[in-house]
């Protein structure tokens, strides 16, 4: 079956465990086939996942902005609207999902508006490079912290569902820019991460291969010997699902 180990940080003070910090490495094995992720920081970047030969673990896109919903609207050139009662095109997706729903940044960027402004509701738009800009458009409120100039990180909430502007009910409209068209997202062709390049990479390798020392010490545990651990009672643990 599939077998996992995992390196993290334990915090201590006094000599007495307090916690658990990140996870800096692991190994997923599945099929004989190994899978490492190990957390390394590039100079004047946050501190990220990479796999063996150094790509990023996440993409550079999520593919929408929220964690739970479903498309009440895609994006549609000639959309009848349904508050104005003519056809207006629809240059955006919506993600419908109940109200206060946590809003997640889609990829790392800067914030360009952070403002309330007319059909547009409460929103919020991040630029992420030369190329790409979103928009998410009717919140309830923007996130704490969320203002123009300020960098989020891509899974950041940056507000919450709503309804304000012009809107039947509580969604967020996600918009997609590229070069300054907005497009349709879902039929994107998104970029791929950057993987380490060059002498960062040199550096990554030295920290990979501790990292591998580190997990290769570490046995691998059976879901009886966690479940022990756990105290769950053994009659549980023979348990078929």
């Amino acid at each position: 079956g599939d077998r996992f180990k995992v390196v993290f940080e334990q915090h201590y003070v006094e000599g007495e465990p307090v916690g658990t910090g990140k996870i800096i490495a692991a190994l997923y094995e599945r099929d004989d086939k190994d899978f490492y992720a190990f957390n390394f920081e590039k100079p004047g970047e946050k501190s990220n996942y990479f796999d063996y030969d150094g790509h990023p673990a996440r993409k550079a896109f999520l593919k929408s902005p929220l964690k739970y919903s479903r498309i009440s609207s895609r994006y549609n050139l000639h959309r009848l609207h349904p508050i104005l009662g003519y056809h207006k095109a629809h240059l955006g997706t919506d993600y419908a999902a109940p109200r206060g729903t946590p809003i997640m940044a889609v990829a790392d960027g800067i914030v360009v508006e952070a403002t309330r402004r007319g059909g547009n509701g409460i929103f919020v738009k991040l630029r992420h490079d030369a190329i790409y800009q979103t928009q998410y458009l009717h919140m309830s409120g923007i996130a704490k912290g969320v203002r123009p100039g300020t960098r989020v990180v891509q899974g950041q909430t940056i507000g919450y569902v709503g309804s304000t502007g012009l809107a039947t009910g509580p969604h967020v409209c996600f918009r997609f820019w590229k070069n300054g068209r907005e497009v349709d997202h879902l039929r994107l062709n998104l970029p791929q991460p950057e993987p380490i390049k060059g002498e960062v990479l040199e550096a990554f390798n030295v920290v990979r291969d501790s990292l591998i020392l580190m997990l290769d010490k570490v046995p691998y545990r059976l879901h009886a010997d966690i479940a022990r651990q756990q105290g769950v009672p053994e009659d549980i643990q023979r348990a078929e699902p």
